[in-house]
């Protein structure tokens, strides 16, 4: 007897990170047949990314130049080989096809919001509608489990999973070579081009002050075990990309963030993540700040992922093994000692 077929649809290489995990734990757990398909307008270097984890997309669908094309093209996809569930995290326009076959829904980091319903970006309005069709919210935080709940989800269709960036980071790191400790401090960039030229010149100024300073872009990295051994050798990163600071945070990494507070209120009060304000003189200050000072630093490091326990993955896994008769659901993630709190 064949195992109910999962397609976990990724659309870009950070969305592959996060749902490569749970492929693996599904293929570990032996309930489920676990099949990666990459979209997106970049498919190639989604599979670049799941290779990475020793995984091959078994269905490479690129996505259309609209919404529209591709939910046609999934749709079509879907009316010859149906899954039993669809896994994805903010893909819109898959989970609509799947929604329209009455295919069930799983999202992972559900509840992510910004607080910006209405502004210049998309992303916003597309998790909220996504959660209007997904069977079972699987949320990376108490925080986004509550959002949720304040949008009127039922209760009883979410689950407090973590997030799988953990998982994915635990995974690489057992692929990685130990390196030699480095002689120089690197300081990694995940910011866009016109930003990164602004501040430039400051962080030329700081590279002549500390002669040991390194700057990289993240842009010029490749994604999977290049990047997640660039993050955990990183002395810090300065970012305003959200999943760059989750991953980084993954890899016991410090982050500058650059706006984002609603978005990682909980790295903020955990204290492995500090807000800058988006100009060059603060960008600096706060970087010099921890060159100055180890210690500043490595505080920052020690207080660790509010976003998972490396057990993510295979909480996703076990809850769509049980949405679909196999097994019992997996009791949520256990809540985290509060920084300060005695334990």
């Amino acid at each position: 007897m064949s195992l109910p077929e999962v397609h976990l649809v990724a659309g870009s290489p950070a969305e592959a990170v996060r749902l490569a995990p749970v492929a693996l734990a599904m293929r570990e757990q032996g309930r489920l047949t676990p099949i990666p398909v990459a979209t997106g307008h970049a498919p190639d270097a989604v599979g670049l990314t799941l290779a990475a984890f020793g995984l091959t997309p078994k269905i490479t669908l690129p996505a259309g130049a609209d919404d529209t094309e591709t939910m046609r093209r999934f749709d079509e996809l879907w009316a010859v080989r149906t899954p039993a569930a669809v896994v994805v995290r903010d893909g819109l326009a898959p989970a609509l096809a799947a929604f329209w076959r009455r295919v069930p829904i799983m999202t992972i980091d559900a509840g992510r919001r910004s607080g910006e319903l209405g502004s210049v970006s998309a992303l916003e309005s597309q998790r909220r509608m996504l959660a209007q069709i997904t069977t079972v919210h699987l949320a990376a935080t108490p925080l986004a489990a509550m959002n949720l709940l304040d949008e009127r989800v039922i209760a009883g269709d979410t689950l407090l999973t973590g997030g799988t960036a953990q998982d994915a980071a635990q995974l690489l790191a057992a692929k990685t070579i130990v390196a030699p400790a480095r002689e120089r401090r690197t300081i990694v960039l995940g910011l866009p081009a016109e930003r990164a030229e602004a501040i430039a010149p400051a962080l030329r100024y700081l590279a002549g002050r500390y002669p040991d300073l390194e700057v990289v872009r993240a842009a010029d990295t490749a994604p999977g075990l290049d990047f997640a051994t660039l993050l955990t050798q990183a002395y810090a990163v300065v970012t305003d990309e959200e999943d760059l600071v989750e991953e980084a945070l993954a890899a016991y990494c410090p982050v500058l963030m650059i706006g984002m507070e609603s978005q990682h209120a909980e790295a903020l009060h955990a204290g492995s993540a500090r807000l800058v304000q988006p100009d060059p003189a603060a960008i600096t200050s706060e970087v010099a700040s921890l060159l100055e000072t180890r210690v500043r630093r490595d505080s920052m490091a020690l207080s660790g992922n509010p976003y998972g326990d490396g057990l993510a993955a295979y909480r996703v896994a076990q809850a769509t093994a049980a949405l679909l008769g196999h097994g019992q659901f997996p009791d949520p993630m256990p809540a985290k000692p509060v920084a300060g709190v005695a334990r």
